[in-house]
């Protein structure tokens, strides 16, 4: 296995992705399975690496966000089904139906478009997508079963081939007794319809439950739950999990330049840090390029030797600097700890996003495509993902 560029890196942990699998199995229903959101590039820990894994441990079912995200699989050797969660141009519908990936269906009009796009004698694999409540995407739903004559006039298209229907919670991720009663009745308009469908004679594969679903409703789980966030040991929200799950990707830089300034020196552009004494700063080779928000300027610590070193003035593109005034034998090429746990020290997503007033997804995502992602398995490196390399 060749080494990699030690200059700004995430550690992707296959076996605690393995280990968070079995931990949601448990939690599950016997008869409800797993389909494995693999979106944004497997949440910033990478789509391919990730969903061969899953596949080996019996993941069958993979959920993305467009049709780039599902051929990526498919050129990275998937050969489960594959939903699109999100919009596809008809005129893609040809290349939904050579590569076996299975479109959402949001509205009737959408989806006469996409029945007239398919070659005749063709079928193409739906999933018809409720909104019970979350008003993005979706065949509107009050709780009067509204849905349903569009619905019908849906299931009459020949060549679509409707084989689930599936909705997605709002709130699931918040437990203040306003939004468990925003979830329960979105789970009922939900149950209304099915139920409504399948005195119909029309049964469906069923899903409904998110990475919140999971944790917090998994005793109400249908056919199917999407696992997202909560897969790579994230919780979906401050709510903390009612089991153990592990962090599958850690954040290392290290250390390119110790230096020593006096009292009262300008650190950074925007001179938005001063020293009030004598200090020493070590430099490290990330920036907002790399995914590394400028909002955690003078907010945000990393761990050197175990011990936490903050962020001092304005974060630039590439760089940024650190305070190691307290912390003994600092040197260039020491191992820097962004995101994971160094000794008894830890840094989390969740950490970093309450500084700054976001979620963890949005900072897992931000990783940069210039970041290697590195694969370990039981501590032994397994394969390496350098987006730039691939390119050149």
């Amino acid at each position: 296995m060749p080494d990699f560029l030690k200059r700004t890196w995430a550690e992707i942990h296959l076996d605690r992705l393995d280990r968070n699998l079995a931990q949601l199995r448990r939690t599950l229903p016997p008869q409800t399975r797993l389909m494995s959101v693999v979106k944004a590039d497997g949440y910033g820990h990478g789509d391919r690496m990730i969903a061969r894994r899953l596949e080996q441990q019996g993941v069958s079912f993979f959920a993305v966000s467009n049709l780039e995200e599902a051929l990526s699989l498919r050129k990275g050797g998937i050969t489960s089904d594959i939903l699109v969660l999100g919009f596809t141009p008809t005129e893609c519908s040809a290349i939904l139906l050579e590569n076996r990936i299975t479109q959402t269906v949001f509205s009737l009009d959408y989806a006469r478009e996409l029945n007239r796009s398919c070659p005749p004698g063709t079928f193409l694999d739906c999933h018809l997508k409720l909104d019970t409540g979350m008003p993005r995407i979706g065949i509107q739903e009050d709780g009067r079963l509204s849905s349903l004559p569009e619905l019908r006039e849906i299931l009459k298209l020949p060549r679509l081939h409707c084989l689930g229907l599936f909705s997605h919670f709002s709130s699931a991720d918040a437990l203040d007794p306003d939004s468990a009663a925003y979830t329960a009745m979105q789970e009922e308009r939900y149950r209304q319809v099915a139920a409504a469908l399948e005195q119909e004679g029309v049964s469906f594969c069923r899903h409904i439950q998110n990475s919140a679903g999971i944790a917090f409703l998994s005793e109400r789980a249908y056919d199917y739950v999407r696992a997202g966030i909560i897969q790579y040991g994230v919780a979906p929200s401050t709510e903390p999990l009612p089991f153990p799950l592990e962090p599958v990707m850690e954040l290392k830089t290290v250390v390119s330049m110790v230096k020593e300034i006096p009292a009262d020196t300008a650190v950074s552009y925007g001179r938005t840090f001063y020293s009030s004494h004598p200090m020493k700063l070590a430099t490290v080779p990330i920036g907002y390029a790399d995914g590394y928000p400028r909002l955690l300027s003078n907010r945000a610590e990393m761990l050197i030797h175990g011990k936490p070193a903050p962020v001092c003035g304005n974060i630039c593109m590439d760089q940024l600097m650190l305070d190691v005034t307290g912390i003994e034998d600092v040197h260039s090429g020491d191992l820097v700890t962004v995101v994971g746990r160094d000794g008894s020290a830890e840094i989390t997503f969740a950490d970093l996003a309450r500084r700054i007033g976001t979620i963890s997804y949005e900072l897992m995502c931000l990783i940069g495509r210039r970041v290697p992602r590195v694969y370990f398995d039981q501590d032994k490196m397994v394969g390496i993902v350098d987006y730039i390399q691939q390119n050149g």
